[in-house]
């Protein structure tokens, strides 16, 4: 039951006569109110309104860009349409409200996580081992929270009591003071006896957090700060508390598995108005349920790093003989559709596309060879040249193919349609919903999002092993996340086979690349590329840029500076607060 975030739907009306109201996304300016925590109804909506916290900056009227799965446009697996994003421009500066919003966010969650913390144990009627529970869980959130702002800011004021958000001057600390605050207040909810391990499916509680949450979060943390060691002991700790793998990745991200044992931490969304996910609306296609927006898309980067089912490094050329060494306008010819129009062909021919390779029977089946026989968690994230896609036509379920260019939806074999025609995309599929049965509102998607999952803490755990120079118990580790989708297992016995790994440094490539085509629309890549120092190589260099399915750049990427891979205080922070000093490289 999504009991925390079905209570959050009442608590305007529960403290209709109260100061405060707890769902306001912008109380930056006054503490909760004094009869928060006076009945142990309250108590509970009080610790609620944290979780809340993190649905801050949804919108749905557009797309926000600091929801989770939309910081994907940032990796290398992701783009956004337009292609004008200033990060991604080089052109950002820290009066940007990417920075502001993020910041004010994640300390509104800090002083609703210090409220409940601080007000618990001296105004709430709750039994006692209630409470420890809501303080664990509360100092878990305050982690959470901590660790948001340290991934990105390394180095931001502690706050471990309430206090009101115009009146907050202390400097920053250290990134490693904010660390060790982000381990302290994870231990003790470690610690705490009354949180449990896991919930299981369907309990009451499930979607509240957990041991087995904290120990993620906290190996999590440790990675940052290279304790190898510590980080490995506690995601073997997520696994002892029960967590294990869905075993079908593609259903995994379907309605019915939400609460399956992977899920280590989600935001719990419902169809209920301003309570469910913006996914489907912001990733899907005008032949998605509510005629959604593609603003997001599958970069060619990213899908060019799912491997072959023997474990291959997927190559163009091979498919293709000189497809790499072709114009990228030229080449745009292979991922035409079959018969087309002399008109058709002319207009592609005037855009560049070499026509002289056009197969007017076989173009299509020619380019569908270059998506099969791959990683099967590429047709499971990602709609594809000339795969299908089960969406509607006028409101009724129909099955429609990607083909290019356009010409016209239909109630059979119509084509895909998206806000993008005059260009060829990879699209999303992952979290973009089917038919019209599995969600009401092409805004509020029921499907929750996984903030950690045990894929997620098994190649985290892959990495720390290896950077600690175990690079068997490493390769273990990979093997379970690869065996769950049936590629080959890594292995260091035989060099013939595209599975050998060399050594530390060929596995360390390996897990960052499984990491990427696993998480693909989770949010989690460009948080990885930042930690790992690799966002500018990945993302910027060769001319990279918003790209066509054939690697056309419709809009180039600009390397801003190495001082990118650490945000700006937001400009108005400073204003605010003047004891902030501004990260190198950026203006005051």
């Amino acid at each position: 039951m999504k009991r925390i975030i079905i209570s959050l739907s009442l608590i305007s009306l529960v403290l209709g006569g109260c100061k405060k109201d707890l769902l306001d996304t912008t109380p930056y300016d006054q503490l909760s109110s004094e009869n928060m925590w006076s009945t142990d109804n309250l108590t509970v909506l009080g610790v609620n309104a944290i979780y809340s916290a993190m649905r801050l900056g949804q919108n749905t009227g557009s797309a926000s860009g600091v929801e989770l799965y939309q910081y994907d446009r940032f990796a290398v697996t992701g783009m956004q349409r337009d292609g004008t994003d200033a990060m991604l421009l080089g052109t950002i500066t820290p009066g940007n409200a990417l920075f502001s919003t993020n910041w004010r966010n994640f300390y509104e969650g800090v002083i609703r996580a210090n409220d409940a913390i601080a007000n618990i144990p001296k105004k709430s009627p709750s039994p006692d081992a209630k409470k420890a529970r809501l303080i664990a869980e509360s100092k878990l959130l305050r982690a959470y929270f901590y660790y948001r702002l340290n991934q990105v800011w390394k180095g931001v004021p502690i706050y471990l009591e309430p206090f009101l958000y115009t009146e907050a001057t202390k400097p920053r600390s250290t990134e490693q003071q904010v660390w060790d605050q982000v381990i302290k207040d994870l231990t003790e909810a470690i610690n705490e006896t009354n949180l449990p391990n896991r919930y299981a499916k369907g309990n009451i509680d499930y979607g509240r957090v957990t041991k087995g949450t904290a120990y993620a979060l906290r190996g999590k943390a440790y990675l940052y700060m290279n304790k190898w060691a510590e980080a490995a002991a506690d995601f073997a700790q997520v696994m002892a508390a029960g967590y294990r793998l869905h075993p079908d990745f593609r259903t995994l991200f379907k309605e019915a598995n939400e609460q399956s044992d992977e899920m280590i931490f989600s935001i719990q969304n419902t169809g209920i108005v301003n309570l469910g996910s913006t996914t489907q609306f912001f990733c899907g296609t005008r032949s998605s349920f509510g005629s959604c927006w593609n603003t997001y898309l599958v970069s060619p980067n990213g899908v060019d790093l799912f491997e072959n089912t023997d474990g291959s490094k997927f190559d163009w050329d091979k498919v293709i003989p000189g497809f790499k060494a072709m114009n990228t306008r030229a080449r745009q010819v292979y991922f035409l559709r079959d018969n087309m129009t002399t008109a058709e062909r002319t207009a592609r021919q005037n855009l560049g596309a070499d026509m002289t390779k056009y197969l007017p029977t076989g173009n299509e089946a020619r380019i569908k060879a270059a998506f099969e026989n791959r990683d099967p968690r590429l047709a499971a994230s990602v709609i594809t040249p000339y795969s299908t896609y089960n969406g509607l036509f006028s409101n009724v379920p129909a099955t429609v193919t990607s083909r290019f260019p356009f010409r016209a939806e239909a109630a059979t074999n119509g084509d895909l349609r998206t806000d993008t025609q005059a260009e060829f995309y990879y699209l999303h599929r992952k979290f973009v919903y089917e038919g019209n049965a599995e969600l009401l509102n092409r805004a509020f998607g029921p499907i929750d999002f996984p903030i950690i999952r045990y894929a997620d803490v098994l190649l985290n755990w892959a990495e720390a092993l290896n950077e600690a120079n175990d690079v068997t118990g490493a390769i273990a580790k990979v093997n379970e996340v690869r065996a769950r989708i049936g590629m080959p297992a890594l292995q260091r016995t035989d060099a013939t086979k595209p599975t050998f790994v060399t050594g530390q440094a060929d596995l360390r490539e390996r897990i960052r690349n499984e990491r990427r085509v696993e998480f693909i629309n989770e949010g989690v890549n460009y948080f990885d590329e930042l930690r790992w120092k690799t966002w500018k190589s990945v993302k910027f260099d060769g001319g990279n840029g918003l790209r066509s399915i054939w690697g056309a750049n419709i809009a180039n990427f600009t390397w801003g500076g190495d001082h990118f891979y650490t945000w700006p205080i937001p400009q108005a922070e400073i204003q605010i607060n003047p004891n902030l000093t501004q990260n190198p490289g950026w203006p005051n």
